[in-house]
């Protein structure tokens, strides 16, 4: 008998893009972008209809002054009615402080890469995971209704240590939920993913995470933040994080080119129908502001350089 039509499923009919820039955008990059551009920043960010941002980590402001300002920039997302206004933690100091804050969500990073892991939290793998523990505790023993989240970086390769198993994920994965955390992500930190891993590597966790492996967070340093996201979005993931501009990136990873834009990845999925909410000229305004306060720092992406096609411009219109 031939073989029935191959039928590609269907792709969700929304998705949501987690601004990424005034975080790990920031924290990137040498210059300081001064409160009150920040809150012009999420203001406008606002309006062009993006409604979950990550606002800054608790962190140091000796290792992160960029960040300093965390907690007032977080002080006025929260006046925004609707956004959803996350925060990084590294370990159970900033958590508390997120907590402190009514944060909406606290995102720990966990590297899969023991070397990663080391370098970037001084802290073996297994170490952070039973920290997380203590964290979920401390939010228990609180009430707190922070949510807790776990972005697995370097889950498909890393700088420092090369190769990363993805049982290795799979097992740490299964421990930060065994800790009780409320969602994880995986993140391509470095840049060394293409589609094939992130279906396979995608399919496996989903088997023991369910729902709640919710977010794919990629960097285009070698030009595959787009195709990777299709490739989750195929996998039946709707939540992405993104930067305006391109900016972002990690330490370990010289040469990386930051984050996915903000604004290909909105025209992506708006071109296959994937509504996400965001207002395409507010967004490249609101880029070309950030060019500005970042004078001097490499942007990327290319929507704002080539503009909509015709034939979505009539559409958005």
């Amino acid at each position: 008998m031939p073989n029935p039509p191959f039928s590609a499923p269907p792709l969700p009919r929304r998705a949501v893009i987690r601004e990424m820039g005034l975080r790990d955008g920031l924290q990137s990059v040498a210059t300081i972008v001064p409160t009150a551009a920040k809150l012009e920043w999420l203001r406008d960010a606002y309006d062009a209809g993006q409604r979950e941002i990550e606002v800054g980590s608790f962190v140091p402001p000796k290792l992160l002054p960029q960040l300093a300002d965390t907690a007032e920039v977080l002080a006025f997302a929260q006046t925004l009615p609707g956004l959803r206004a996350t925060v990084l933690v590294p370990n159970m100091k900033g958590a508390q402080r997120a907590m402190d804050a009514n944060a909406a969500s606290m995102l720990l990073p966990l590297s899969a890469s023991h070397a990663h892991s080391l370098a970037n939290l001084r802290k073996a793998p297994d170490d952070v995971v039973a920290e997380i523990a203590q964290i979920r505790a401390e939010r228990d023993a609180r009430g707190s209704r922070t949510q807790i989240e776990v972005g697995m970086s370097t889950a498909f390769g890393c700088t420092i240590q090369g190769r990363v198993d993805a049982d290795e994920v799979v097992r740490l994965v299964q421990a930060v939920l065994d800790a009780g955390v409320d969602c994880v992500g995986l993140a391509d930190t470095v840049g060394y993913a293409d589609p094939a891993m992130v279906s396979s590597l995608f399919e496996k966790v989903l088997r023991v995470a369910g729902d709640r492996l919710n977010c794919a967070h990629f960097h285009d340093t070698r030009g595959l933040g787009l195709a990777n996201c299709y490739a989750a979005l195929q996998m039946g993931i709707t939540r992405f994080d993104a930067s305006i501009g391109g900016i972002g990136g990690c330490p370990h990873a010289p040469g990386a080119s930051g984050n996915v834009a903000t604004e290909d990845i909105a025209y992506m999925l708006h071109s296959m129908g994937v509504a996400t909410g965001q207002d395409f000229d507010q967004l490249l305004a609101l880029r070309g502001k950030v060019g500005k306060w970042l004078a001097g720092e490499q942007l990327h992406g290319n929507v704002w350089r080539a503009g909509l096609p015709k034939t979505m411009k009539e559409q958005y219109a």
